[in-house]
């Protein structure tokens, strides 16, 4: 049930993104449709999903948006400044595949993008200003770009982050896009936002925790970017702080307390629960 109802959702945002884009023939145009295909979708099937649940019959516009702003955060990750990746999904990062120009392009122009595409929602005035101005907030400086900033300074810290220090960064920098996924669907129906919140405060959590497990036991060919770089880099994370056995137990706990938080959705939230299983049995 979960690997098609993903797969259909990325398909549509992938779609929604190359009719935004139709006619542009430029590099920086061509570097953006790379920047959003081939990923797992699973923010853009977070706004489907939820939008299902409140009865919002299209909720491409927001699920697109939420994947362009996500793939604008990780061209410009991936970037000498700040990562420094070649492979992002198995393939050649952006500035890698054009050059480094391209890719600040890429990235500033599908910030751009998802702004234009939440413009278009098909909902009521009032809850498209709310979905511009929380999806900002996830993704400025008191969500993603904070949190990667926090991220930054830790590297030359003169101390490792604390367990609630790296909670707080991991919060912003994974965790508030994945949030603002999940509380997108009530929000496109200007109903409550609070189980679904909840929700995604806790698959954020679990999903950073799941990737830093993957850090350590993954391999390069299967997650399908370098593995190994925080070890190497001495950064604190779950597994660093935790262990690994005792990340892996916190993980599997939020990950029950995001399918608990459904429960005033009964079965219809079964596809969501399985999204949320998935996160810590992923490969890459």
């Amino acid at each position: 049930m979960l690997k098609p109802a993903m797969k259909d959702a990325q398909a549509g945002v992938e779609a929604t993104v190359l009719a935004a884009l139709a006619g542009v023939a430029m590099p920086v145009a061509d570097a953006m449709r790379y920047a959003v295909t081939g990923g797992k979708g699973l923010r853009g099937f977070l706004v489907v999903e939820g939008a299902r649940l409140h009865g919002v019959a299209d909720a491409l516009p927001a699920a697109a948006a939420i994947e362009c702003l996500h793939a604008y955060s990780l061209v410009h990750d991936d970037m000498p400044c700040m990562d420094d990746d070649a492979l992002r999904r198995g393939q050649p990062t952006v500035h890698v595949k054009w050059d480094e120009a391209t890719a600040v392009l890429a990235g500033d122009a599908l910030q751009a993008l998802a702004f234009e595409l939440l413009g278009q929602a098909d909902v009521t005035d009032a809850a498209r200003v709310e979905l511009m101005i929380s999806l900002a907030v996830a993704s400025g400086v008191r969500g993603m770009v904070g949190g990667q900033a926090l991220d930054i300074a830790a590297e030359s810290a003169t101390a490792p982050l604390t367990l609630a220090e790296i909670t707080t960064l991991q919060a912003g920098k994974t965790g508030a896009l994945i949030t603002w996924s999940a509380m997108a669907g009530p929000r496109m129906a200007q109903a409550d936002t609070a189980a679904l919140k909840t929700f995604g405060v806790a698959l954020g959590l679990a999903f950073q925790i799941a990737d830093d497990v993957l850090d350590v036991e993954g391999d390069a060919a299967t997650v399908g970017k370098a593995v190994g770089k925080d070890n190497d880099a001495g950064k604190a994370t779950f597994v660093s702080l935790l262990g690994l056995d005792a990340a892996k137990r916190r993980a599997t706990d939020l990950v029950q307390e995001a399918c608990d938080a459904l429960d005033v959705y009964g079965s219809d939230a079964e596809t969501l629960r399985e999204a949320a299983r998935f996160v810590i049995t992923r490969d890459k």
